[in-house]
This record gives C-alpha cells, structure tokens and sequence, in this order.
C-alpha cells in the first residue's frame, strides 16, 4: 500500500439553528421555483437561507458572467456570517471561475460548500488550493422528485452533524460487478469524472493516497469514459491513488446489447481500465446523477472495503 500520509483537511464548524446559508450559482441558472424550493428547505432546519446577487442572471448558458458568479462565491466566503454556501444547480460553468475563488478567505474562515457535478471543478480547486472539506451533495430543493426526504436528511445531517456517512454497494447499480478485491485507507477525493478529466493539467490536486470517487452521467457513449481513464492514467494523474469507489454512471445501460461495441457495457470499460490500477476498486455505489443522491463528505479520510461492500467516510465539518 502507498505510504503517502494523509493530507491535513479544512473543516469548518457544523451548521446550527440560526445560521445562515448562501445558494449561489456558479454554473447555470435555477429557475426561481427551484431556488424557493432551497430556501424553503434550509429554513425547515431552522436555519437563515438568502439568495446570492446574482443567482437569476443569465449570460448564455451560465448564471452571468463570469466575474459576477466568481463574486458571488468570494462575496460569501469573506462574510463572517455566511456559515455555508450551497450550489444551485450545476451544468456548465464553474471551470471557468476556479482562478479566482478567494481561498484565502477560507482559510481564515472555513465554510462547507456543497454541490455536485459541475461543481466537482470547485471542489477539486478549493482541496488543491486550501485543503477545504467539502459536500458532494445534491443542490437545496424541497419536494423536487430528485430530491426526496432521505437526500435531504442525508444533506442535513452533513451540514449539522458530525455522524461519519457509510455507503452501501446496491447491486442494481451498473457498476456493481466491477470489484477489485482489498480494503482502502485514505482522502476521499472526486466526484464527476468529466470535471475530474477537464481539470488534468490545468490545476487537478494530486490523488496520491487518495480513494477516488467517481460517477458519470452519459454524454456520448462507452468512448468518452475509455478516454477520460486514459487520459487520467497517461497524465499519471492516478499515480499513487489507493482505491477507487464508482458511484452511478447512468445512460449506459443497452450498450452491451449493441453489436457495434462487441458485447461490452460500461462496466467492461470500467474493469479494463482500473483493474491495471492494481488498487482495490468497490463498484456499486448509489451516489451520482441518479435520483435520491446521498451527500457525501470529500477531502476527509475514508475506509473501503469491498468485502462488506462499504465506503465509510468522516464527516466534513467539526
């Protein structure tokens, strides 16, 4: 096993009643019906929910412009008062802000910012520049089918708790029959394999001694997840990585049916590319782009073990 110790973490104070909480957007635009929604949901936990300036812009595809959706997010980690920050929504964007997030800020003051998907890329960049514990976690909305009561429990009890989160192998998942036997220690790091991908050599932390979590939503086919684990092997960007837990990766699930592809469906293209790892890899997971996600703590230590089918992972506030 790697002897890379783990890196310290940034954790910031859990959330209590009373606290407020900023929804920004730093990819796209939630329709206000969406963002009342959040606002509801945060004020049912007894906490002080507000909007950022500029979560109803639009500029394009994005929430505004770049220079408003970066400020929004450094308006909030400067605000002694803001004691988290959770995502709107995602979909495209947030790679374009990560330069000019004032991480500073939250080393002085550490807040949970919560979000998946796109937001991967602000997770990634805040861990690379100031070891910030974050949530991969679904966006606030209440009554949204996608986010039923128990992903909204589970989003609490991150924010306002400090109880460690265990995940279950689900052998609905496509990725559950891909197991690389062994136990794992370390760093929980990553998210949505495209921003994972995207952000290679331009700002990606090292993942030595780190669990690698990864989840994916289809975008072109089998292809686009045989490049992005080759490019992450070729970079050397999974050097030194201890395990890898998959979450869902949806929209694959006729492609072994498709006799173009040979008989192989996403969890052939998964095996072939991580058994060469050499690293114990637990598939299964039910956390991704599906509905009901878990919220899971990043860039805090974590056991695997593919025997019981776990990912137990400490909490990411204090």
């Amino acid at each position: 096993m790697d002897d890379h110790p783990d890196p310290p973490s940034l954790r910031a104070p859990r959330l209590r009643p009373g606290d407020r909480v900023r929804i920004v957007a730093p990819a796209c635009p939630p329709s206000r019906e969406e963002a009342n929604r959040g606002v509801e949901l945060l004020t049912s936990w007894g906490l002080r929910a507000e909007l950022g300036e500029h979560v109803f812009d639009q500029w394009g595809y994005l929430a505004g412009r770049d220079e408003d959706r970066a400020g929004d997010l450094n308006t909030a980690f400067r605000d002694p008062g803001v004691r988290a920050v959770i995502a709107a929504r995602g979909g495209k964007g947030t790679y374009r802000i990560v330069d000019d997030l004032d991480t500073d800020a939250l080393r002085r003051d550490p807040k949970p910012v919560v979000g998946f998907s796109d937001i991967t890329h602000l997770h990634l960049a805040l861990w690379a520049r100031c070891r910030l514990a974050a949530l991969h976690g679904p966006f606030a909305k209440r009554g949204d089918p996608f986010t039923g009561r128990a992903s909204a429990e589970a989003l609490r009890r991150a924010l306002m708790t400090t109880d460690p989160v265990t995940l279950h192998r689900d052998p609905s998942e496509a990725t559950a029959d891909v197991t690389v036997p062994g136990t794992a220690a370390g760093v929980l790091m990553g998210g949505s394999l495209e921003a994972i991908r995207t952000e290679t050599g331009a700002g990606l932390p090292s993942l030595r001694g780190a669990i690698l979590f990864l989840e994916h939503r289809r975008g072109t086919g089998l292809g686009e997840v045989d490049r992005a684990l080759t490019q992450l092997t070729r970079s050397r960007a999974l050097d030194g990585v201890r395990g890898v837990a998959l979450g869902q990766f949806l929209g694959f699930e006729h492609d072994a049916d498709d006799p173009t592809l040979g008989g192989w469906g996403i969890g052939d293209v998964l095996r072939d590319r991580l058994t060469a790892l050499g690293v114990p890899v637990l598939g299964g997971l039910p956390a991704g782009h599906g509905n009901n996600p878990p919220t899971i703590p990043l860039g805090t230590r974590a056991t695997m073990d593919t025997a019981t089918g776990t990912l137990t992972v400490l909490s990411a506030v204090v």
